[in-house]
């Protein structure tokens, strides 16, 4: 016998809730409610589906995100293309590609452009929960746009989002903003900041003494509580900002606070790539753990003419989908039923064909039924396969016995009401019951 295979580590398969499995992981259903969520909510608001290659240039993501970033330096899986030498990595992160795409198609000539993607993302970093090396993203983006409303649409469609999904919006996630001003504003800022903790250079731990002059944005992240109270005290961008980007920061705030959607000013948020502007965002749980950010995001104005574009405003954000699915789960919060309206039971020797035709004609009207399949020895007793039914979750079962299809009918019983009642229905006419059998 060959060895077994198993998926790579920290590369997960999504499976059917029916298939058992020793991790906890979000099965393919609740995965499908979700997704179905998205392009409800999304398309509210005017956004169209995109799709890009998870293979990019190792180079976009190099000069996209920034040399000194963790996901640049540690997390990407980069390799060297044996056909002709081009270096390539598996994207971290789905926003370079997507203002790649743009600029080499020049998307943005007829006007401003709303799009969404969903799919994987590679990280090497070590598998945790909720923090896989294969995951999930969901990606917003507006392109073209340079106004606070539009940053402030994002953190409205996120919010949209949850209440779809069952989430309440300070109980279940809270938002957190800040504003990162312009280049100059920061630049003033890392400046202030280089001198602060070069003063205190005695209490950074090595990876912020690593970053102190080539990010030092970053150590204001750290979650090192030995650095927490030096963090605190250290220069806050805001106090940097000009004129023009505390107006918009404040109309973002304004517009925030006239749909009654509460929030926190967070100076130490900042985000981990170095491409962001102005403002930034994140929604965060206490559910989690440590893996606390289940959404984030904000506006990157120099991204596209770094990518080679004609210059453009841009914002956005992404969502972890396995983080987010696990969310829900842990709240145990109710979900539509996948179960089928209702599941064919075929007593042996029943004869296929007038099933067959039946279930055809349920399933044009939109019923969502399960026919029962047999093996060799035919499809089982009676038994098992009312056995099966009621294990399939449907509402309904559809007995397609000798005695109904001589008389052209089929029985219907109820599995879910405790009634059991029963009665029958032409075979002449599937239409005109179908809508009975749908939950």
């Amino acid at each position: 016998m060959a060895d077994k295979l198993s998926a790579v580590k920290g590369m997960n398969d999504i499976l059917p809730a029916s298939v058992p499995r020793t991790e906890k992981l979000p099965d393919s259903a609740l995965w499908q409610w979700f997704e179905t969520a998205v392009r409800d909510v999304l398309g509210r608001y005017g956004y169209q589906y995109l799709l890009t290659p998870i293979v990019e240039p190792t180079a976009l993501f190099v000069r996209g995100l920034g040399e000194v970033t963790d996901i640049v330096e540690k997390e990407m899986y980069s390799f060297t293309d044996s056909m002709n030498g081009d270096k390539l990595t598996l994207r971290p992160e789905a926003t370079a590609g997507i203002v790649r795409a743009v600029v080499e198609h020049n998307a943005l000539y007829n006007g401003p452009l709303r799009i969404w993607t969903v799919g994987p993302m590679f990280r090497h970093e070590r598998p945790q929960k909720g923090r896989y090396r294969q995951f999930h993203q969901l990606d917003v983006e507006a392109l073209g746009f340079a106004g606070p409303d539009v940053d402030a649409e994002m953190i409205l469609m996120a919010r949209a989002l949850w209440r779809e999904l069952g989430l309440v919006e300070g109980q279940h996630v809270r938002l957190e903003i800040n504003s990162l001003g312009q280049p100059d504003e920061r630049k003033a800022h890392r400046e202030a900041l280089v001198g602060y903790f070069e003063q205190h250079a005695q209490a950074l731990d090595a990876d912020s003494q690593r970053r102190l002059q080539s990010n030092p944005l970053r150590i204001l992240d750290s979650k090192n509580p030995a650095m927490q109270a030096l963090i605190e005290q250290a220069p806050k961008l805001i106090d940097f900002l000009g004129e023009a980007s505390l107006a918009h920061f404040d109309a973002v705030r304004a517009t925030l606070d006239a749909v009654g959607l509460a929030y926190r000013v967070n100076p130490r948020l900042v985000r981990g790539m170095d491409y962001y502007n102005l403002t930034v965002f994140e929604w965060v749980t206490d559910q989690l753990g440590s893996q606390g950010t289940v959404c984030g995001g904000g506006r990157y104005d120099g991204l596209i003419a770094q990518l080679g574009g004609k210059p453009a405003p841009a914002v956005g954000f992404g969502l972890g989908i396995e983080r987010l699915l696990l969310l829900i789960q842990e709240l145990q919060l109710p979900m539509p039923s996948q179960a089928p309206d209702a599941y064919a039971v075929v007593p042996p020797g029943t004869p296929l064909a007038p099933v067959v035709v039946a279930l055809e004609a349920l399933r044009a009207a939109g019923v969502r039924v399960v026919q029962h399949a047999g093996g060799p020895d035919g499809p089982g007793s009676m038994k098992s396969q009312f056995k099966k039914a009621d294990g399939s979750g449907a509402r309904h079962a559809l007995v397609f016995g000798a005695d109904e299809l001589a008389a052209g009918e089929v029985t219907l019983k109820a599995l879910r009401d405790g009634s059991g009642e029963q009665q029958r229905l032409p075979l002449a006419d599937v239409a005109a019951w179908a809508d009975r059998l749908r939950a």
